[in-house]
């Protein structure tokens, strides 16, 4: 079935709309929707005269506001280059941690959490050191996969996991070393994900990034959709394949660590999220992409809002719910589909 484009987009735009309605006015404390609504609309200036308290504007404007922006800026982004891993490789289980990423930010907030004396990481704090880590391990994995027409997807691949083990391990003797059970226990937390710490002057890194990322690639929807059927077919098709696919797992790389050096790690949403959307619109990447923005996002909004409040005690890290989630849903795709990149 074809979707209009714009009635496609409307419908996108209008649920992320009120999916952030929904999201900042549910959690431990209950605000009316009329107060979110007065809220947004004092602070737009569009709507004047309407009443809010003052504990529950600083709730809605300070707390939680800046969190539901900021899952849904990770949401769509993590999709988003889960999408453009998927094109380029050929590999419906490719996501955006294949090079690396993710190992390489968790050595580089763990060192800054645990040895944050040393001369090299001390006073950086730990989104840049993870960010520092992630990109480090993103230029090791391409110097490994090569320059020459040899670094296939299956180099890559086989180059990001090497890389992966070897910063996992390099990160896990940095926590042996250590004895300093509060920064273990902080370092833990941060591996598993979460968006607690988000507030206004943490969003536009991530928020630029998701957009200049996603009008990148919408420019080059037709490349994407020559990578989906083979090397040899988007070579014939005029696809400059080999600088393309390194172009674009550099800058893939370079968002998915921008995304993970303010939130931490959490899986499965840049694997799961593009196969939902493929498996509805289909594999042209013209419709795929602005659906895996949007879905993307909505979905990390609402496991956010689940976090929040399933434990009266405190948030439950994203990860585990992302996982948690993300598995059965995972596997019932994998075992509906003909095909992971669509048929």
């Amino acid at each position: 079935m074809r979707i209009l484009p714009f009635a496609y987009l409307t419908a996108g735009l209008v649920s992320i709309f009120f999916t952030i309605l929904f999201a900042i006015s549910v959690g431990v404390v209950d605000i009316p929707l009329a107060e979110v609504i007065a809220l947004l609309g004092e602070h737009s200036g569009m709507l004047k005269g309407m009443t809010i308290s003052s504990a529950h504007h600083d709730i809605l404007w300070e707390l939680r506001l800046p969190r539901v922006l900021l899952a849904g800026f990770a949401g769509a982004g993590l999709s988003l280059c889960g999408m453009v891993m998927q094109a380029l490789v050929q590999n419906p289980l490719a996501e955006p941690y294949i090079l690396g990423v993710a190992s390489g930010a968790s050595l580089g907030a763990v060192a800054v959490i645990l040895l944050g004396g040393t001369a090299f990481l001390a006073g950086i704090g730990v989104p840049l050191g993870a960010f520092i880590g992630a990109v480090a391990a993103t230029g090791f994995v391409l110097a490994l996969a090569g320059k020459e027409r040899s670094a296939s997807a299956v180099r890559l691949i086989l180059a990001g996991a090497v890389v992966s083990a070897l910063f996992s391990a390099l990160a896990n003797l940095v926590v042996y070393l250590a004895n300093d059970a509060e920064g273990m226990r902080s370092a833990a937390f941060w591996t598993m994900g979460s968006l607690a710490g988000a507030r206004w002057d943490s969003l536009w890194l991530p928020g630029i990034a998701v957009l200049v990322g996603a009008v990148f690639f919408a420019l080059r929807l037709r490349e994407l959709n020559a990578m989906l059927l083979g090397e040899e077919t988007a070579v014939t098709l005029g696809v400059d394949l080999i600088g393309a696919r390194r172009r674009y797992l550099a800058l893939t790389a370079l968002l998915t660590g921008i995304i993970v050096s303010v939130c931490g790690i959490f899986g499965f949403v840049g694997l799961i999220i593009p196969h939902a959307v493929r498996a509805v619109v289909g594999s042209d990447h013209r419709r795929v992409l602005p659906g895996v923005l949007i879905v993307g996002a909505i979905f990390l909004i609402l496991a956010d809002v689940l976090c929040r409040v399933l434990l009266p005690s405190g948030d439950l890290p994203i990860g585990i719910l992302t996982a948690l989630v993300g598995a059965p849903l995972f596997m019932r795709l994998l075992f509906r589909t003909e095909n992971g990149l669509g048929r």
